[in-house]
C-alpha cells in the first residue's frame, strides 16, 4: 500500500524550493552585476592586479630591508630599481645572444627549409617540386586576398603593445606605493570600515595576501623546474642558447599556455636551425615530456600544497578560467579560487558553533 502525499509538507517544501531559487538568483544578478562593474574598471583593475603580483616577488627584501631601520620610501625605491633592474638583464641576456647570432640562425633558417622540402620531397611523402610550388602560390594568394584582415591584426598588435607598456608603467608605479605604504594600508581600513566589518575585511585581507603571495612563489618554482629541465635538455643535445633559453622558460612559466607554446616554439627552431631536423624533434619531445609533467604533477602539487586547495581544484580552475577569460583567466583562476576559498573559510569559522565539535567528539562512538 502506496503512502499519500502530506499537502502541509508539499507547500512547505515547493515554498522553502520558491524561496531558495528566489535567493540563488538574486545572488547571481549580483554576481553579474559585480563582474560587469570589473569589466567597466578593467584598465585601472588589470594594472591593480599586476602590480600586486610583482609585489609579492618584492616585498621579501623591502621587509628585511625596513626591519633593519631603513625608511620605507628608500626601501621601496631601492628594491623597486633593483627589480627594473634584474627585468632588463633577463631581457638582455636574451636578446643579446640572440642578436649576436642572428647572421648565422638567419642563413640556418633557409638551410632547415630547405631540409624540409627535401624531407617532403623523398619518401614516403614524395611531394614534388611542382606540388609545393603550388602549395606557396596558394598560401601568397590567400595572404593577398586576406591582407586587409592583417593589417587589421597588425593594428590590433600594437594597441595591444601599447596598453601593455601603460600597464607595465603603472603597475611599477603602483608596486613602488605598496612596497612604500602597505603595511599602513590594513590600519587605515580597519578604521574605515563600521562594526565587525573592521575585524572581518582586513583579517580575509591579510589571508588573501599570503595566498597571493604563495602562488607567486609556486608559479616561479614551477617555472624554475621547466627551466632547469629543458635547459638540461638542451645543454645535453648541444643546443646553442641554451641560457637564454632557459631564462625565457622561466619567464614565460607566468603566462599560461600561450607562454609554454612560444618557448617552445623558439628552443624547437633553434634546434632545428642550429642541429638539423633530429634534435629538433628530440627537443620538441623533451618540451612536450616537461609540459605534461608541469602540467599534470607539478603545478597542481606544489600549487595545491602552497594554497591550500586539492590539485583537482586547481585543474577545473585553470581550465574554467582559460575557457571564461582566456590567457588572462588562466593566469588568474588559480589566485582567485585560493581567495575565495580563504573567504569561504572564514566565512565558515565565523558562522559554526565552537561548541559543535567539541559535542561532535564526545559523542562519537570509539571502537574497543
Amino acid at each position: 500500500m502506496s503512502a499519500t502525499l502530506s499537502s502541509t509538507r508539499t507547500r512547505a517544501a515547493l515554498r522553502a524550493s520558491a524561496r531558495i531559487s528566489v535567493e540563488l538568483l538574486l545572488l547571481l544578478v549580483g554576481l553579474w552585476a559585480a563582474l560587469w562593474l570589473l569589466g567597466q574598471m578593467w584598465s585601472i583593475v588589470w594594472p591593480l592586479v599586476v602590480g600586486l603580483l610583482i609585489t609579492t616577488l618584492t616585498w621579501p627584501p623591502t621587509r628585511f630591508l625596513r626591519r633593519h631601520g631603513w625608511p620605507p620610501a628608500l626601501a621601496a625605491a631601492l628594491v623597486t630599481v633593483l627589480f627594473l633592474l634584474v627585468a632588463a638583464g633577463i631581457v638582455a641576456l636574451i636578446a643579446v645572444p640572440v642578436a649576436s647570432q642572428s647572421g648565422e640562425l638567419t642563413d640556418g633558417v633557409v638551410e632547415g627549409l630547405q631540409r624540409v622540402r627535401e624531407w617532403a620531397a623523398g619518401p614516403p611523402l614524395n611531394i614534388g617540386d611542382a606540388e609545393i610550388t603550388k602549395a606557396l602560390d596558394s598560401a601568397v594568394a590567400r595572404a593577398q586576398d586576406g591582407l586587409g584582415n592583417m593589417v587589421t591584426t597588425v593594428v590590433s598588435g600594437v594597441s595591444t603593445v601599447v596598453n601593455g607598456l601603460v600597464t607595465a608603467v603603472l603597475a611599477i608605479f603602483l608596486m613602488f606605493f605598496f612596497l612604500k605604504d602597505g603595511p599602513r594600508f590594513l590600519p587605515w581600513l580597519a578604521r574605515q570600515l563600521p562594526g565587525r566589518f573592521a575585524a572581518d575585511v582586513p583579517t580575509v585581507a591579510a589571508r588573501s595576501w599570503d595566498t597571493l603571495g604563495a602562488f607567486v612563489r609556486s608559479q616561479a618554482l614551477v617555472g624554475l623546474l621547466d627551466a632547469v629541465l629543458i635547459g638540461l635538455g638542451l645543454w645535453i643535445l648541444d643546443v646553442p642558447l641554451v641560457l637564454p633559453l632557459a631564462v625565457l622558460t622561466f619567464v614565460s612559466a607566468f603566462v599560461p599556455i600561450i607562454g609554454a607554446l612560444f618557448a617552445g616554439f623558439v628552443a624547437v627552431l633553434i634546434a632545428l636551425v642550429s642541429n638539423g631536423l633530429t634534435d629538433a624533434l628530440l627537443v620538441l619531445a623533451i618540451i612536450i615530456v616537461v609540459q605534461q609533467l608541469e602540467g599534470n604533477v607539478f603545478q597542481p602539487m606544489i600549487q595545491s600544497r602552497g594554497l591550500g586547495l586539492h590539485a583537482a581544484v586547481v585543474l577545473l580552475a585553470v581550465t574554467l578560467g582559460g575557457s571564461l577569460a582566456g590567457i588572462v583567466g588562466s593566469l588568474l583562476a588559480v589566485p582567485i579560487a585560493a581567495v575565495l576559498a580563504v573567504i569561504w573559510n572564514y566565512v565558515r569559522e565565523q558562522l559554526s558553533d565552537p561548541g559543535e565539535e567539541s559535542r561532535a567528539d564526545a559523542g562519537a562512538v570509539v571502537p574497543s
